[in-house]
């Protein structure tokens, strides 16, 4: 099965993208993961990419596209593979139809922007060893001191209510047309994401199933 999941920042794709992968073992493929192996392994178009990056430019969508392409011919995909943040734009997906793969399903988790900003700005993680907490739902027994190394616990930068409210206009302007156009090719499934990550999966595997 060919998938792609869809959701703004904070949704949770990426613990459902590992749910999915143990359910159907398949492999989840990350953006972010698969531009660092490529610069890791210095193929071509990892090479590219590193060139704008050390300029402190974006990578543009070619590149993008190109590093998806590569990943997407290894064997481990034959059998299908799940996609988390690719595409993100509806230029992206048109680009993956040129590659002629053919999207089976798209996983749309639909979550609140107010409850994201809550989820995003709770979090806390240990500047020493990067452990993390939630102030309401996953604390540490002393406020701002992490009970694996005693480090200070923070919030990062990406965390911060302003960069998710930054985050999440940039998902609603660009990210979010992928919605009509999935669901115009018949391919989008909605899931509401729930409180608790289990119902959340839970959900999603019976998404898969319908």
């Amino acid at each position: 099965m060919k998938l792609i999941l869809l959701g703004a920042p904070g949704a949770g794709k990426g613990t459902q993208a590992e749910v999915i992968r143990e359910h159907l073992q398949i492999p989840a493929v990350s953006t972010g993961n698969i531009i660092r192996e490529a610069l890791r392994n210095g193929t071509e178009m990892g090479l590219k990419a590193k060139s704008y990056m050390d300029s402190g430019a974006l990578v543009p969508d070619e590149v993008v596209i190109g590093i998806i392409e590569e990943r997407l011919q290894q064997d481990d995909c034959k059998n299908g593979f799940i996609l988390d943040g690719f595409p993100r734009t509806v230029p992206q997906a048109e680009a993956l139809g040129r590659m002629g793969i053919e999207i089976d399903r798209v996983v749309d988790i639909e979550v609140s922007d107010q409850a994201i900003i809550q989820r995003l700005s709770g979090r806390r993680v240990c500047e020493k060893c990067g452990a993390s907490y939630h102030v309401e739902h996953n604390p540490s027994k002393q406020e701002g001191i992490c009970d694996k190394c005693g480090g200070n616990t923070v919030v990062r930068k990406d965390d911060k209510p302003e960069t998710v409210l930054e985050r999440l206009e940039t998902y609603h302007q660009q990210t979010e047309p992928l919605k009509a156009f999935y669901e115009k090719a018949g391919k989008l499934v909605i899931v509401q994401g729930q409180g608790e990550v289990s119902d959340t999966s839970r959900l999603v595997l019976a998404a898969l199933e319908a």
